[in-house]
C-alpha cells in the first residue's frame, strides 16, 4: 500500500484554505485543534462521569460536562497494542498476525507507507504531535534499533512531526524516553543495550534479587521479574543508559509538561495531539502529590494522577484562548485489570469501587469490560453537553476525524473506519448499527445483541482475576436487558446467532 497523502510543511499555510468553511454571511470559522486523550487501562466505572460515587475525576467530569459522554463506546481491542494500532489506522487489527502485545524492543507495527490519522492532519496543514506511551514499535524489525542514534523508522515517517515517547510501556524496557527518534539524556559514554532473548551479564535480575525490589515486587508471574529499574523488576533485559533512564513517579509530570509544550508552541496555527498516558498500567508509582489521595492505593492515586493532567491539557488550551475550538476525545485503550502483575495492593484497596461499572469481565476479555470504555467528545464552540447511547467504535475516529476536516480517506487508507462523524458531535443518536471487537475471540455487537464466536482459549485468567469470555460454545447476550451478560441465549435464539454471526463472516471476507 503506498500513502498518497502528500506531506505538507509548516512553511504551507496557504494550504489550509480548503479546510475552512465559510458561512452565508458569517467570517470564515478557523479549524479546530484535535485532542486524542487516551487513557491506559482505564474502565469504564473509573471515571467520575460515568457514575463511580467512589473516585473523583473533576477535569475529566469536566469534559464531559461540557461535551458528550458516550455510554455504549468501545475500543476495538481488549488490549494495548491492538486497540492503538486500530485506532490509528482505521485498520481491524485483527485482519494481521503481527499486532499482539509487542515487545520494548518490537520493530514498528504501524508500517510507514500505511496512512494514520497524523498523516491526515499532516496533510491538511496542523501541526502532529504523540506524547506518551507508544508501544506499537519503533524500527524496522525486532531488536533493529539503534538505541544509541536516530532511530528509523519512526513516528516522523507515520505522520507525526514532533514525538515525545516511552517506547513501549512502564513494565518493559527500555526504560527511557524518546524525543523525535532519539533516547533523551543518553550519555555516549554509557550506551543502552536491550534485549528479550538473553540477560546480560552482570545485570541484576528480579528474580535473583528480591531484595533490590526497594519500590515494587511482581505480584504473580507475569515476566515482572527480569531488568531492574529504579527498585521495580521489569519484562526484558538492558544495560547501561543510566542518566537517560525514567523516574516512574515523575512520568506523568514529564509527558504532561511535552504535551502542554506542544500546545504552547503551536497555539497560533492549528494541531493534532495524540496524547497518551500510562498512568493506570502497571507498574503503578504515582508521584507523592498524589500518593495515598484516592484511598484506594496506587491504582487510584494514579487515576488521580490522570485526571491531573487532563486538567493541565486544559489549562494550557485556556491560557492560550483555544478551548472553544479544540475538539478533545477523551476514552481509554481498554478495560481494567486492577492486580497485573505488581504488589501494590490494589485488590486489597478497590472496596467499593467498580472500575468496570455494570459490565462483565475486564482488559483481556471478550465480556463487555474489555472494551466498553470511557469516551468524551468536546467541543464547546459546537457541541452541547449531552449524554448519547449510541454505539461508537475507536475504529471510526479516523474516517470522522477526515470529514470533519473535509477530506476524503485516501484510497486503500482505513478501510474499516467509517464515517460517524454525526454521532460524534451529538447529531446522530443511533452510531453504528455494529461493532467488531478483539480479545482471545472476536465478537460482534449491536446495540441490543452481542455474538462472541466460540474456540478454544481459556475461561479464566488467574493472575490477573479476569474472566476472559472464552467458550467452545456459541454466545449471545442481550445486552440491553443483561448488562452482565450472565445468559447465555445462543440456544433460544440460533436465527440472532446466524445473523451476527454473518455480519462477522462478511467482514472477514474483505481482504484489506
Amino acid at each position: 500500500m503506498i500513502k498518497t497523502i502528500p506531506l505538507i510543511t509548516k512553511a504551507a499555510p496557504a494550504l489550509l484554505f480548503p479546510l475552512i468553511a465559510v458561512c452565508a454571511q458569517e467570517k470564515a470559522t478557523i479549524p479546530p485543534n484535535v485532542i486524542i486523550i487516551l487513557a491506559d487501562d482505564i474502565g469504564y466505572g473509573d471515571l467520575g462521569f460515568n457514575g463511580e460515587p467512589t473516585i473523583r475525576t473533576p477535569n475529566a467530569d469536566r469534559l464531559a460536562n461540557n461535551g458528550i459522554r458516550f455510554t455504549d463506546a468501545h475500543a476495538v481491542a481488549a488490549t494495548c497494542t491492538p486497540s492503538r494500532y486500530s485506532l490509528l489506522t482505521g485498520h481491524y487489527a485483527w485482519r494481521r498476525k503481527d499486532t499482539g502485545i509487542a515487545t520494548g524492543d518490537a520493530g514498528m507495527v504501524i508500517k510507514p507507507e500505511q496512512t494514520t490519522i497524523a498523516d491526515m492532519f499532516r496533510a491538511a496543514g496542523y501541526a502532529t504531535g504523540a506524547v506518551g506511551k507508544w508501544h506499537l514499535g519503533l524500527g524496522a524489525t525486532q531488536g533493529s534499533q539503534d538505541w544509541n542514534g536516530f532511530i528509523t523508522p519512526g513516528l516522523v515517517d507515520i505522520g507525526f512531526d514532533y514525538s515525545y515517547i516511552m517506547a513501549a510501556t512502564g513494565d518493559r524496557v527500555p526504560c527511557v524516553f524518546v524525543e523525535n527518534q532519539r533516547i533523551v539524556n543518553l550519555d555516549p559514554d554509557d550506551p543502552i543495550s536491550v534485549s528479550y532473548k538473553e540477560p546480560f551479564p552482570g545485570e541484576p535480575l528480579g528474580k535473583d534479587h528480591p531484595e533490590m525490589l526497594y519500590v515494587l515486587k511482581p505480584s504473580v508471574n507475569h515476566g515482572h521479574d527480569q531488568a531492574i529499574v529504579n527498585g521495580i523488576s521489569r519484562i526484558g533485559y538492558m544495560k547501561g543508559g543510566k542518566k537517560a533512564l525514567w523516574v516512574d513517579e515523575d512520568i506523568a509530570d514529564n509527558i504532561t509538561h511535552k504535551a502542554v509544550r506542544f500546545i504552547e508552541e503551536n497555539h497560533k496555527r492549528p494541531f493534532f495531539l495524540y496524547f497518551a498516558t500510562n498512568d493506570i498500567h502497571v507498574p503503578r508509582v504515582p508521584h507523592p502529590r498524589f500518593a495515598g489521595k484516592s484511598g484506594m492505593g496506587a491504582r487510584g492515586d494514579a487515576i488521580l494522577q490522570f485526571d491531573w493532567s487532563v486538567g493541565q491539557i486544559l489549562a494550557a488550551l485556556e491560557k492560550h484562548g483555544l478551548a472553544e475550538n479544540t475538539l478533545i476525545i477523551l476514552t481509554s485503550d481498554n478495560g481494567p485489570v486492577v492486580d497485573d502483575g505488581y504488589q501494590d495492593r490494589a485488590v486489597e484497596l478497590l472496596g467499593n469501587h467498580r472500575p468496570w461499572g455494570d459490565f462483565r469481565g475486564g482488559k483481556y476479555s471478550n465480556f463487555e469490560a474489555g472494551t466498553r470504555v470511557p469516551f468524551v467528545v468536546s467541543w464547546p464552540a459546537r457541541i452541547k453537553q449531552q449524554a448519547s447511547d449510541a454505539l461508537v467504535s475507536h475504529i471510526d475516529i479516523f474516517a470522522s476525524l477526515s470529514k470533519l476536516l473535509g477530506k476524503t480517506v485516501p484510497v486503500g487508507a482505513a478501510p474499516d473506519s467509517r464515517d460517524q462523524l454525526n454521532t460524534l458531535l451529538g447529531k446522530d443518536k443511533k452510531g453504528r448499527d455494529y461493532i467488531i471487537e478483539q480479545a482471545g475471540a472476536l465478537s460482534v455487537s449491536t446495540a441490543e445483541w452481542k455474538y462472541i464466536v466460540p474456540g478454544e482459549g481459556r475461561a479464566y485468567r488467574a493472575i490477573t482475576n479476569t474472566e476472559l469470555g472464552n467458550s467452545k460454545e456459541p454466545q449471545l447476550y442481550n445486552l440491553q436487558k443483561d448488562k452482565g451478560e450472565k445468559n447465555n441465549l445462543a440456544a433460544k435464539h440460533p436465527e440472532k446467532v446466524e445473523e451476527l454471526k454473518a455480519i462477522l463472516d462478511r467482514e472477514k471476507a474483505k481482504t484489506h
